[in-house]
């Protein structure tokens, strides 16, 4: 306790110094909490909404495009596809399980997605109360849409058009909440549920003027997308390529689009990773030539404890407690600052209606973050320590 005594008083004697490697280490190391909170959460979000699609279709556009907008409703989609062409892809025996989904309207900022039961089924969500949609014009809604806006079992609300706040809304047509979804921390969390009957009766009604209208309208029913699941591996070497070289329609592969994002992502990961290993290692090596010019200016100091019965060890380790205690003050500063902009980013990005991200959790993974803090310390504290083992003395009191 003594030694940490000595050590805290000297790093308060130069708080100049000291506050500006503080300042280095923990700017170092909560890039790097940064870096691991948002990879570890991107990576699982990814993982979850995508478990168990292996195509998505839609019309012709960006890829990537169709499968944000498709698999995690964060883009808007690249437009329509025949309701006829997606049942004859329906009829494939290559396709083990299809999910249409009708995008195009919103509730204060959230989507509403025409779909069948199966899409709620797919990702194993149970409901917190009521039931599944019956009929057209019921809607399921999902644990953080009930949550925002206060929507509960037989409530009424109308939509908006178009997937942003701010849109025309359907004042005439209102839906029914049905049910309400448990948390699943999935994609459907964010989503207004309905059958994608409900969406054709919905524009039907706005569009047409008549009788025959609706008749024409019904024969050319669309939808936004569809998500398929193979019936077997093979599936994914063949079927794409019919999708896109035999139908107006486009097909994209989830894992590959994702993994041609996060190489992308991975880019910016990466400079900013980079950016914190340059903070952490100016970091060292301004404790280094901290502690360095230190051991000189206190020869006397540390002669003097050396004459009171103090080992060499001990007058070393004055040294390096400097350098620990720097570490760990920047390690728990440094955790706090990458949790808090993750929240931030985070709470952003759920204003948005975006993949969500918080900073109110904790990572296995973190735990090497002040073990890198403790381990730059300790490299730069290592030459000055053994310079202040090294005092001699009776050299000292000499004068030379």
């Amino acid at each position: 306790m003594k030694l940490l005594s000595v050590s805290w008083r000297y790093l308060l004697s130069q708080p100049l110094a000291a506050a500006l490697n503080l300042l280095l280490l923990t700017l170092g190391l909560a890039s790097i909490s940064f870096v691991l909170l948002v990879g570890e959460q991107l990576d699982h979000a990814f993982e979850r909404d995508l478990a168990g699609i292996d195509l998505v279709v839609g019309a012709k556009g960006s890829p990537l495009q169709l499968i944000l907008a498709g698999v995690f409703h964060v883009d808007v989609p690249t437009g329509n596809i025949a309701l006829q062409e997606v049942q004859e892809l329906e009829k494939n025996p290559q396709v083990a399980e299809l999910i249409p989904l009708s995008l195009g309207d919103s509730f204060r900022g959230f989507r509403i997605v025409g779909t069948s039961p199966a899409y709620p089924a797919h990702y194993q969500a149970s409901l917190a109360q009521g039931a599944i949609w019956s009929q057209p014009m019921q809607a399921v809604v999902g644990a953080e849409v009930a949550h925002s806006t206060g929507l509960h079992v037989g409530a009424q609300f109308a939509g908006s058009h178009g997937l942003g706040a701010g849109g025309h809304a359907h004042g005439d047509n209102n839906y029914q909440v049905s049910g309400l979804l448990a948390p699943c921390a999935c994609v459907l969390d964010r989503l207004v549920l309905t059958a994608t009957e409900s969406v054709w009766q919905l524009h039907e009604k706005a569009t047409a003027l008549d009788d025959e209208d609706r008749k024409i309208m019904h024969d050319e029913r669309e939808v936004t997308m569809a998500l398929i699941r193979y019936r077997s591996p093979l599936a994914a070497v063949s079927l794409p390529r019919l999708v896109n070289t035999t139908t107006g329609m486009q097909a994209a592969a989830p894992a590959v689009e994702i993994t041609r994002l996060l190489r992308m992502v991975g880019v910016g990961t990466d400079v900013l990773r980079g950016f914190g290993v340059v903070l952490l290692l100016s970091a060292g090596l301004s404790v280094f030539i901290a502690l360095w010019s230190a051991v000189r200016e206190r020869r006397a100091d540390l002669a003097m404890l050396r004459m009171l019965g103090a080992p060499p060890a001990k007058v070393a380790g004055i040294v390096v407690c400097e350098a620990l205690l720097l570490a760990l003050l920047a390690s728990a500063l440094g955790l706090l600052l990458g949790h808090l902009i993750v929240h931030g980013v985070g709470s952003w990005m759920q204003a948005q209606r975006s993949l969500p991200l918080t900073g109110l959790i904790w990572l296995p993974v973190e735990w090497s973050v002040p073990a890198v803090g403790v381990s730059v310390a300790l490299l730069a504290a290592l030459l000055p320590a053994i310079g202040a083992y090294r005092i001699d003395v009776t050299t000292l009191l000499n004068g030379r």
